[in-house]
């Protein structure tokens, strides 16, 4: 029997099911990155950014399409995390649009919705990439359109443009010169499509586990509190539950319960009274003293807490109160500086050039707009400059602009932390803010980035062969060197990055590299280039073992 419409409660599982299966395969997504580089993270952004708005859903105690819709929107926006994470937070937000204020959905409502997803999403990118999630997700919204006006069933509706959408995705390597000649389909419209078929198994009736993993791998602010006490916590699980005794539990019994309780956790608690025996313990795998306690009878009050999400939890809570208490604490000052740091020496030096809030984050891991949202909160100050100092954290940093009504937030689009280091230097206090906008924006013309990893796969790129293990140094516009020793090619790079305008060389060197093999690098590039200015830095920054700037 053809089924036309859909409830709230159906949508909120295809929702669910949807973000399963990406959770699933995230790790597949992140390799399917164009450069073999050790930090491919579309498949990671875009889980965390829909977990954001899983935990969104599943905390609702009423569930309709106008609370849905809100906590999907809400959860996504504030968690998204990369350019594939925004993306999708876009596509989310337009589509919950169009469906608030229904009771049920039928296949032109849900048409709509997708048209009014890409709609958003489209907008939210300032040169909308052909290839890319949004053509997948462009293409899956008008086959929608088609398919509303052919027909009502809604499994035939979903089906059909679920095909669509693998059939788009199929062809963006034809789209896109660097997905063919890397061998891989665009990451975020493989995200996308994940997210599709989870939705549609969960509609037909698939049996879809719908737990989730505790997202880890969170941003978090330079000078927050650590959570160094985490890890004295030995064991995670505080257990508590109530055995109803089915034969006398004697004295002989607690002795060997305890015991066993003792083998497995700490802080326990055994009290018997009559015939039912309160039980609390510290453990690290609940399952097993509720395995033990079941010999003795059934169960009842069972209650499992992680303690260490818990303590977690009370860790951003408290860093959150002094983030506000040090904003209160400090006299209100006209602009103030947020910028995203990837290493202990960089996160130093914006420091030293009057830097008010780093963010932890960069390549490894890219901070959600609620990072953003939390760094705008903390400096008290009128007007602040974000420096995202990744290209895949731009669009984060505008979505936190934008949902920013109390402050003038001003995006200095750095891609590199070279480009960030350079627009703060520009900066003039004596100057206005749309003067100095205009100085720092024109500086980053004159910064080259060039950067140094090792390859996780083998492929071809820019001409190249890149096998796995290969060091290769990536510059402003792609590959420039590759070999097999990082300083030679650190060398190599910066000779096609130097020509005769150039004056100043800067080299950070990563948390991999000596201090030594960082200084005799120094010498030798003082005696190629004896024109320029040559100065080492410290960046301690993981996966890069350094990055290169050239003015």
């Amino acid at each position: 029997m053809a089924v036309n419409t859909i409830d709230a409660g159906m949508l909120k599982t295809m929702f669910l099911a949807g973000a399963k299966n990406l959770e699933v395969k995230k790790e597949w997504i992140n390799e399917l990155n164009v450069f073999p580089v050790p930090d491919g993270d579309t498949g990671t952004n875009m889980t965390l950014t829909i977990m954001s708005a899983v935990k969104e859903v599943n905390s609702l105690d009423n569930v309709t399409m106008d609370t849905i819709a809100k906590a999907v929107s809400s959860g996504s926006l504030r968690g998204a995390r990369g350019n594939s994470g925004v993306i999708l937070s876009q596509l989310l937000r337009g589509f919950t649009k169009g469906i608030r204020d229904q009771k049920t959905l039928d296949a032109v409502t849900i048409a709509s919705a997708f048209e009014k997803g890409v709609e958003t999403a489209y907008k939210a990118v300032m040169k909308p990439k052909e290839g890319t999630i949004l053509t997948v997700a462009r293409g899956a919204a008008e086959k929608a359109v088609i398919m509303a006006e052919e027909c009502e069933d809604l499994q035939e509706f979903f089906e059909d443009i679920l095909a669509e959408a693998e059939a788009i995705l199929a062809r963006t390597p034809d789209m896109l010169p660097v997905l063919k000649e890397a061998g891989v389909v665009d990451s975020g419209g493989q995200g996308l499509v994940e997210i599709l078929r989870g939705a549609y198994e969960a509609f037909t009736g698939k049996e879809i586990d719908l737990t989730f993993e505790t997202p880890s791998g969170g941003v978090a602010a330079a000078g927050r509190i650590s959570p160094q006490a985490e890890k004295d916590i030995k064991f995670g699980y505080c257990t508590e539950f109530i055995i109803m005794t089915e034969k006398p539990f004697l004295e002989k019994d607690e002795t060997e319960f305890k015991s066993y309780l003792s083998s497995i956790g700490d802080s326990i608690v055994c009290v018997a009274d009559d015939d039912i025996v309160k039980v609390h313990v510290h453990t690290n795998d609940p399952g097993l003293a509720i395995q033990k306690a079941l010999t003795y009878g059934q169960l009842s009050r069972m209650k499992i807490d992680n303690m260490r999400e818990e303590h977690q939890e009370k860790l951003i809570r408290d860093a959150q109160k002094l983030a506000a208490a040090q904003q209160e604490s400090q006299p209100p000052k006209d602009v103030g500086f947020i910028c995203v740091s990837i290493g202990d020496g960089i996160a130093d030096i914006f420091k030293g050039l009057g830097v008010d809030y780093l963010i932890e984050g960069g390549q490894t891991m890219n901070p959600s707009t609620e990072d953003m949202l939390n760094a705008i909160d903390a400096v008290n100050a009128s007007t602040i400059y974000i420096f995202p100092n990744n290209k895949n954290i731009i669009l984060a940093a505008n979505q936190a602009r934008d949902l920013t009504k109390d402050k003038e937030i001003i995006v200095i689009p750095t891609k590199t932390v070279p480009q960030g280091i350079t627009a703060i230097i520009n900066y003039v206090p004596e100057k206005t803010s749309q003067e100095n906008t205009q100085a720092m924006m024109e500086s980053l013309e004159h910064v080259k980035t060039g950067q140094v990893t090792y390859a996780v796969r083998d492929t071809h790129i820019d001409d190249k062969e890149i096998h796995e293990g290969d060091i290769m140094g990536i510059g402003d516009s792609g590959l420039l060197a590759i070999g097999d020793e990082v300083m030679a090619v650190t060398k190599e790079m910066i000779g096609r990055m130097v020509d005769e305008d150039s004056e100043l060389i800067s080299v950070y060197y990563g948390e991999d590299v000596t201090e030594e093999a960082a200084e005799q690098l120094g010498d030798e590039l003082m005696k190629s280039y004896p024109d320029c200015d040559v100065e080492i830095n410290y960046g301690g920054q993981p996966i890069y073992y350094c990055v290169v700037s050239v003015e």
